[in-house]
């Protein structure tokens, strides 16, 4: 686990501690993470009990088994979360977390073409994904 961050939203309204975390962060280009995000969705995950928020946070449930969430007052993208797991936080929203590598980047193989990622982690095809993991299609 990596050392505490300090994070807020663009208009400061939410702000978030996190006291440990993963130190690496994962990009996901599914259909889902794609709309949220306008291509692919970045995140690092965090233990509940290492989470703290303050804030108005908006939260929508996206499947049947995750929320994603918000800033209530300026709309920044705040989390993921399956039910019951670690929080899977924006990196964008800590400015210590610039040196946080990229390690894995799943459904690699639907990225749009101005979303492809270069250098050397580990990449999740839609298949393989979805072979050992919950997951939603787009069906609107």
């Amino acid at each position: 686990m990596a050392e505490a961050l300090d994070g807020h939203c663009l208009c400061g309204a939410v702000k978030i501690t996190v006291r440990s975390h993963e130190h690496g962060t994962s990009a996901c280009h599914c259909s889902m993470c794609r709309r949220w995000s306008g291509a692919a969705q970045w995140g690092f995950e965090a233990p509940v009990d290492a989470v703290e928020i303050s804030g108005p946070v908006q939260l929508y449930q996206s499947s049947e088994f995750a929320e994603r969430a918000w800033c209530n007052d300026c709309g920044t993208h705040l989390w993921l979360r399956d039910s019951g797991a670690a929080y899977e936080l924006l990196p964008g929203l800590f400015d210590s977390a610039r040196d946080m590598p990229l390690v894995r980047e799943v459904y690699a193989d639907q990225a749009f073409a101005c979303a492809a990622l270069s250098g050397d982690h580990r990449r999740v095809t839609r298949a393989e994904y979805q072979a050992s993991n919950r997951f939603v299609e787009d069906t609107l």
